[in-house]
This record gives structure tokens, sequence and C-alpha cells, in this order.
């Protein structure tokens, strides 16, 4: 149902797309007042050169910053009260983040307890903060998480071994930032895994029970957008066309889910996320087939919309079966990427009872498209599993 009453729309205060936009950070900084910066990143990204491509604009302007670079994909609260230790002792002001959805959101839990004071577990579920939390310009290095533009982040409870899910206005970005160029390394894996996961934001955000016209046409943009260009830019990373395309889509998927909701999907993922570190966007990806299928009939004439949305021929059909042809869609689209099953992942089926209770517990579920049981929540992740299980026979015996 499409939300009907007062709606409240959130952005990044401003947001720069397209090559060489790195080159603005000096300027923003000026006018942010910034005394020192802490820079939050991956070991990963410092590696590979990404992070010091911002590092080298800022020497170049003689800004005052420091490095933390122990972040680890699905962060923890660990290593949240790491960076912010790091942040105090350093009298920092201003937070740059360099990378996907680890960094970005370590940084806004950096960012709400700088202003807040607390432990971040205060802040699990819906705008828990009071003060608008540190500035932040976060340089997005991956075409998937839309975090740079969204007001959530997830932060891993190693206690529980669950996620909690933040949504909060005041962790908003200042500046929001998606330079092509800083993914062109992106190994094709993680352009892939990360493609499919705002693919699976703005899908879910278009079929939860909160959307609203301004998150449906974001969303729909971007499913068109990944469906042309996520292949390619799989197969040539140094395709530049690709690449844009895909910081338009997973910004605009950002922006679309972050105002409307998601649905099961994410909230089987997280879980996953949680007990098995398993990346985020690859949880997505796996997951999103079967959520569709289990949510396809009580959503038949938008994600017959979807499938219009990713090219596929659907004129002649009934909704019935271009809701299905969706559901194909998208299973050609993940096959083609190379996606891995859930059976190659750390997944283990004796834990299926205590993942299904956590998803059914986590904030991106109430906005899904229809409220699952334990024992749906149970079969999808069965079905997920034994599925890959079998298409890995088939391929062994052929």
């Amino acid at each position: 149902m499409e939300n009907k009453g007062m709606v409240e729309l959130y952005q990044p205060r401003h947001t720069l797309i397209g090559r060489d936009g790195i080159m603005k950070i000096p300027y923003f900084l000026g006018r942010m007042n910034a005394n020192r910066v802490l820079v939050v990143t991956d070991k990963g990204l410092i590696k590979s050169g990404t992070a010091g491509k911002i590092t080298a604009v800022m020497d170049d302007a003689k800004i005052n910053y420091v490095v933390y670079d122990g972040v680890e994909p699905n962060p923890s609260v660990r290593i949240v009260n790491e960076a912010f230790e790091f942040y105090k002792k350093n009298d920092c002001n201003v937070i740059i983040a360099v990378g996907g959805g680890s960094p970005i959101d370590v940084a806004k839990a950096v960012s709400i307890l700088s202003a807040n004071g607390g432990k971040i577990q205060d802040y699990n579920g819906y705008n828990k903060s009071k003060k608008r939390g540190t500035p932040i310009i976060a340089v997005n290095t991956t075409a998937g998480t839309g975090s740079e533009c969204t007001r959530a982040y997830v932060v891993t409870d190693e206690e529980s071994k669950s996620k909690m899910l933040m949504v909060d206005t005041n962790c908003l970005a200042h500046i929001a930032l998606n330079d092509p160029m800083l993914m062109v390394g992106m190994p094709p894996s993680l352009t892939a895994a990360t493609g499919i996961d705002a693919l699976t934001h703005a899908i879910e955000a278009y079929i939860c029970n909160t959307h609203t016209p301004f998150t449906d046409a974001l969303a729909m943009e971007s499913i068109r957008l990944v469906s042309e260009s996520l292949r390619e830019a799989v197969r040539d990373g140094s395709n530049m066309d690709a690449r844009t395309d895909m910081c338009w889509a997973e910004y605009m998927a950002g922006l679309s889910f972050s105002n409307a909701g998601l649905g099961l999907v994410h909230g089987i993922a997280h879980q996953l996320g949680g007990y098995y570190n398993i990346p985020h966007g690859l949880a997505n990806a796996i997951m999103l087939p079967r959520v569709l299928e289990f949510n396809r009939p009580y959503c038949m004439g938008r994600l017959a919309e979807v499938a219009q949305a990713m090219g596929e021929k659907v004129d002649h059909m009934s909704v019935d079966e271009a809701s299905k042809q969706c559901i194909i869609a998208v299973r050609r689209l993940i096959e083609d990427v190379k996606i891995p099953p859930l059976c190659d992942t750390k997944f283990d089926m004796k834990d299926i009872d205590v993942i299904a209770e956590h998803a059914l517990q986590d904030t991106a579920t109430a906005t899904n498209a229809v409220r699952p049981t334990r024992e749906d929540v149970k079969t999808i992740i069965a079905k997920t599993y034994y599925e890959g299980l079998l298409m890995k026979k088939v391929k062994t015996d052929g």
C-alpha cells in the first residue's frame, strides 16, 4: 500500500557524482571549518591506493588529518568503539569515510557517538539520537551500498551475533561523493555483489509497504540502469560509462530505500552477515530471488513493472506472467554476474531457527510487502540453500 500520510524526505546536504569529484574535497572542508579530519577506511583500500588518492588531495591542500584503517566487513561494536576513541584522541571535528558500506557505517556511528555520547547499542532502531552528528564527507568506492546517501547504518553486535540497524536522520552525510574513477580497480566479484545490492535496494523500496511516488521514480530508474550497465561494469571495470551509470543507480537506490523502506531480503541478509560475516551485498544477492518468489502474490503488479524496467518484453503478458518474468530476469542477471550460491558460504543449516527469528525482528523486515512467519523465513532460507546444492550437483554431473 502506498504511503498516504504526511511524508518526510531525507537526503545528504550536498551530492557530487562524476569523475574527479574528490578534487572538491578541500573546498568543502574549508566551508566546514575542519581543524583535523578523521579518515575512516579499511586496509584493503589503503593497500590498493584508493584511500591514498583522497589523502593526496588533502596533502596538496595542506589539510590536517589522521587515518583510521581498522574497518572490517560487517563492522562490529568493537571497531566502532576503537574508531571513536581514535577520533577523540586526535581531537577531530570532521569525518571523511572512504569505502563501501562498512567504512561509511563506522563513520556514521562515530559521528552519532561524538555528538550524543553513550554506547552505540543505545541507538539501535529509529531516530534514537537527539543531536545531529559530526559532519561526514562520505566518499563511496563501491556502486552498491547507497550508504553515502542514506540515514541508515548497520553495526554487528558480537555478543548476540546479530546486526543492529540504525535509521537516524542525524547521521546523514554532509557531502555524498561518488567518483567513478575510484571504482575502476574494483574486482569483478565485488562489482557484481555490490551491483546486485543496489538492485535489491531499488526493488525492495519499490515493493515495500511504505513506498511513495518520489521513491518509486528513483527505484525504477535505478533498476533500469543496473539492468543495462552492471554486466558491462563486471566484464570491463574500466568502462567509465558503465561505472558512472552504476554510480547513479546505487545513489538513487540508496535515496529510494532510505526514504521508503526495505524488506525481508535485508532482514535475512543482516543475519547472514552478523552470524557468518558474509559480505552484505553478497548476502542480499543470494537471498533476493527466493524472497521475491515469496512476496510475489502480494505485489504482482509492482513486480510486473520491475520486469519492464529491467527490459523484459512483458506488454502482452498477464500481470501474473509478467511478475514471474521479473524473477526470471533477476535470476538471469545474478547468474550472468556469477554470484555464488548460499551453500558456498559459511552458512550452516543448524542455525536456521535463530537466523529466522532474528530476521523477523529486523527493522528492515517491518516494511516487507507482507508480514512473514518464522516458518516462511525458514522455508525461504532452506530453499535457497538446497537449490544451490542442487545446481552445483547438476553442473558437476553434467
